[in-house]
Formats: C-alpha cells, sequence, structure tokens
C-alpha cells in the first residue's frame, strides 16, 4: 500500500490546497480551511484532455469543499497532467484529431482510448482511496462519493461497479459502448447529466446509459446545448446531491 506523500501546501478562499503523490500518481486534496473534523470524501475525476487541477475542477472542489465542507482529491489520469504520454497515447490522440478534422465520427475512437485508461486508473483510484483514508481527516470509515464528467464518466462507472466504498455519484457526458454492462452492477444513488443536442454523443447514447443503471434512485438531468455547453450550474446540484447522500449539511450557497 503506498501512503500520500504532500509535496506543496497553499491556502485561499476558504480551502486548503495540496499537492501529493500516491505511489507514481500525482494528485491534489482540497480541505476546508479552518480544518474542521473528519469528514466525507468526494473523489473527483477530470475530463478528456484536461488534468486534476483544471478550473473546472478546482471550481467543483470549491462549492464542495466551503459549501459543505468536504474533502476533495483528484488525480491525474494516465498520459494526462504531470503523466507523461506513451507512443500508445500519441497514437490514438492523433487518430482522433484526425478523426475530428475530417468529420468523421470520433465516439469509436474515444471509446477505445478511455476503456484503456479506465483499465490503468481504476486500481491507481483503488489504491489512492486507501491513502485518503488513512488520513486522520478523512479516516477509514468515512463517507466516499464520486464526480466525474466525460472521461471523468468513462473511469468512474468501472471504478465505482467495482469499489464499495463509494455511495453516491454523478456522472455525465459519455457514450454508453464500454460502460453498459458495467452500469448494470451499480445501485447507488447516481446523479447523470446528458446535453439534449450533444452532436458527439447522440442523445439515445446518453439516456441508454442512464438506463442501464441499476440504481433505484437516479435522476437525470437534461439541459437544453452542445456538448461543451454543459451549464455550470449542475456543479450546484451536485453538491446538494452529495449533501443528501454522504450526511452533510450545505453550509452556505453553492
Amino acid at each position: 500500500m503506498h501512503s500520500l506523500q504532500f509535496t506543496t501546501e497553499s491556502s485561499s478562499n476558504g480551502m486548503v490546497e495540496r499537492d501529493f503523490i500516491a505511489g507514481e500518481v500525482p494528485g491534489v486534496l482540497w480541505s476546508p480551511a479552518s480544518g474542521a473534523d473528519r469528514a466525507p470524501l468526494v473523489l473527483m475525476g477530470h475530463g478528456g484532455g484536461t488534468h486534476k487541477k483544471h478550473p473546472a475542477m478546482a471550481g467543483r472542489a470549491h462549492l464542495l469543499v466551503t459549501g459543505c465542507g468536504f474533502q476533495v482529491a483528484v488525480i491525474d489520469a494516465p498520459g494526462h497532467g504531470d503523466r507523461p504520454r506513451t507512443a500508445r497515447d500519441e497514437q490514438e490522440i492523433a487518430q482522433l484529431r484526425k478523426a475530428q478534422a475530417a468529420g468523421k465520427p470520433e465516439g469509436p475512437i474515444v471509446v477505445c482510448y478511455n476503456a484503456r485508461l479506465a483499465e490503468l486508473a481504476v486500481p491507481e483510484w483503488q489504491a489512492t482511496l486507501d491513502a485518503l483514508q488513512e488520513l486522520p481527516e478523512i479516516g477509514a470509515d468515512g463517507s466516499v462519493g464520486y464526480f466525474g464528467i466525460g472521461l471523468g464518466t468513462a473511469i468512474g462507472v468501472p471504478l465505482v461497479a467495482v469499489e464499495p466504498r463509494i455511495t453516491a455519484a454523478v456522472f455525465g457526458l459519455m457514450w454508453p459502448d464500454a460502460l453498459v454492462e458495467t452500469a448494470k452492477q451499480i445501485t447507488i444513488p447516481i446523479e447523470f447529466g446528458l446535453q439534449w443536442d450533444n452532436e458527439r454523443i447522440p442523445r439515445e447514447a446518453s439516456l441508454a446509459l442512464f438506463d442501464a443503471f441499476a440504481s433505484k434512485e437516479k435522476t437525470l438531468h437534461a439541459n437544453a446545448g452542445k456538448h461543451f455547453d454543459f451549464p455550470r450550474f449542475e456543479a450546484d446540484s451536485a453538491v446538494r446531491f452529495f449533501a443528501r447522500h454522504l450526511g452533510r449539511a450545505v453550509t452556505s450557497p453553492a
């Protein structure tokens, strides 16, 4: 088991940011600046082509940390952020860019690429969660949620399916091809977002993935707009979702 090695620490806007290494995987842990007692943990998966400290990650973390006092952790997916790309990564990304430039469907390429990343990332996430739960401010018996859109869903669905410590999850914006059978194994509460006019992922494909989850409590959030029009206010909804299911009150407007 790997323990966390914190490398840098800073504080601003009511939130402490600590970079860490878990084994060889770089990550970041955001915590309340108040140094409050033990709190639930939300794991977040970043989008494709981005990284652990992308503004979307920092913004969502700020809502979760300052709004509910959660701990929030993100790690770089394989080939992303501070992790080097392999020759295979470069090849698959080049194929994706070629398809996009030619106006061809990108789904088959993204699905295969993300499925490979998920195979690598799921055990990394589990090892990271082991290490995070050794921290006194998190603990081994605390509630854990998962929040991932896009690539964060491609990795998060197989992670949640095999990780019983995660008891609530927010997903969205991903093709179902590699995920439907795995989604059928998931029974925890789910919130799922899709863009009704998505030019990349057909509406029917998003609905098929939502339908596949075996959860008794699952909520579909469908918004008008294209893929990259995913509303920022959906992050506010995610805060309320995790507050309900991880046992915290929203203490300030999110």
